[in-house]
């Protein structure tokens, strides 16, 4: 919105072509965003204690958690009202990969809203079914997988990039581009909600890979700095920036409440939709592989529990990990929870430079 009006506004002072720049609109959203967090932030909280939407502890978790029971949830509502709003002021509207990403994250935000909903209404732990969590999940996922897939413009959106080399590519065709996307998003969006177990160990990790992410954005919408990198061209995608600066802010923003010990929980509305719309950036610039890198902690925590539960089945009983997600595999070993959250926040600061780095190390 503010951006149709600066260009209006240009028109007659020069000046306000200066909004017309995706980084200075990259670093507004950001700032905005973390304000309105601030803002909003203990409006929210009050609410959500005032309707007694509070966390349902996991029996079968570590007993030092049963204390967190009752500790206010479904504060990611607060970063995607942040991050909508956000992107409302200061995207471009006219850019189809936003209205995407805007979709993405309002889809998966809704199925997890749903999710928490049935755990605090019903004290119920699981909340909803996990075939009806996926099934519409996939729906979004499925969805947006056809349109990027049916709706791309150069060739190098149907290849498959590997990073740290200059020309090594696969083409995947369409049909392969859609199930690679439907994968990346659908994926994505459970490994950030698994991870989502520990206060402030999902959102930071998230905060880093969309800082990351943005880059990679920005070049791939940037036809010069994507020839000089050897990236594909991506025409449109550099207006992801805006939209990731806007969830850096409103991510930091909610880490001033979530950070340890926690006065609100992020909850499945928030875990699903950041997850879902960081697997969106991904497929869209095409560093599919990139994420993965940078998410490195995301994808330990699923491998963990799909290790376990594969390894409980086929054992009779026996386990791989004292628990699973790997985060309370660590706490049972004698890992504070500040430790385990901390560490697993440096291991991700670590990933994200390796993933930069294929920016140049190619």
């Amino acid at each position: 919105m503010i951006l149709i009006l600066t260009q209006w506004l240009a028109q007659d002072v020069r000046a306000f072509n200066v909004f017309n720049y995706i980084t200075l609109r990259a670093v507004l959203a950001a700032m905005t965003a973390l304000l309105i967090s601030f803002a909003a932030g203990p409006a929210v909280i009050r609410w959500l204690t005032a309707k007694k939407i509070g966390q349902a502890v996991r029996t079968d978790g570590p007993q030092t958690h049963l204390v967190k029971s009752g500790t206010p949830t479904m504060g990611g509502a607060l970063i995607l009202i942040a991050i909508g709003m956000t992107t409302l002021l200061w995207g471009d509207l006219s850019n189809r990969y936003v209205w995407v990403l805007l979709i993405v994250t309002i889809g998966f935000g809704a199925v997890g809203w749903y999710d928490d909903w049935k755990k605090v209404v019903y004290r119920d732990p699981k909340g909803l079914a996990s075939r009806w969590k996926y099934f519409w999940q996939s729906v979004i996922g499925l969805a947006v997988a056809v349109y990027l897939g049916m709706t791309a413009t150069v060739p190098a959106q149907m290849q498959l990039i590997v990073p740290f080399f200059k020309t090594v590519s696969y083409p995947v065709g369409v049909i392969g581009f859609i199930v690679l996307s439907y994968l990346v998003i659908v994926g994505t969006s459970n490994a950030v909600n698994l991870t989502d177990g520990l206060d402030g160990l999902a959102i930071m990790p998230t905060v880093l890979v969309a800082g990351a992410l943005s880059i990679f954005a920005y070049v791939a919408g940037n036809a010069v700095f994507a020839r000089y990198l050897i990236l594909p061209y991506i025409p449109g995608a550099g207006e992801l920036t805006v939209f990731l600066g806007a969830m850096v802010g409103a991510g930091l923003g909610f880490l001033w409440f979530n950070a340890y010990p926690a006065e609100v929980f992020m909850g499945d509305v928030g875990a699903l939709a950041l997850g879902g719309a960081l697997g969106t950036v991904a497929v869209i610039v095409r560093q599919e592989i990139v994420l993965a890198i940078m998410g490195g902690v995301f994808v330990a925590e699923t491998l963990s529990v799909a290790a376990q539960v594969l390894y409980f089945k086929f054992t009779g009983g026996k386990r791989i990990f004292r628990m699973a997600p790997l985060h309370h595999h660590f706490e049972l070993g004698g890992w504070k929870e500040t430790q385990v959250v901390v560490r697993f926040w440096i291991i991700t600061i670590m990933l994200v430079l390796v993933g930069l780095s294929t920016l140049k190390i190619r």
